[in-house]
């Protein structure tokens, strides 16, 4: 991991097209500003793992059904 110190108004550069700058630090936290291009997602940590979760309980849901059926129909 990579951990590095900016001040207001300072930034990172990601792969050349991903920018993120530190627009402000207030009460504790940080407030930041992503330029990323259409095609990347970005996300909140704590949204992206709700769908993650998310998506493995789906996959879990298709096995179990998949498995009913090709009990049901031998």
């Amino acid at each position: 991991m990579l951990v590095v110190t900016r001040k207001a108004k300072e930034g990172i550069v990601i792969d050349g097209n991903i920018e993120i700058i530190v627009l402000g630090v207030e009460d504790g936290k940080v407030k930041l500003g992503i330029a990323a291009p259409k095609e990347k997602k970005v996300y909140r940590k704590e949204i992206f793992e709700a769908i993650k979760q998310e998506n493995q309980e789906a996959l879990k849901a298709d096995k179990d059904a998949l498995s009913f059926l090709l009990q049901k129909n031998p």
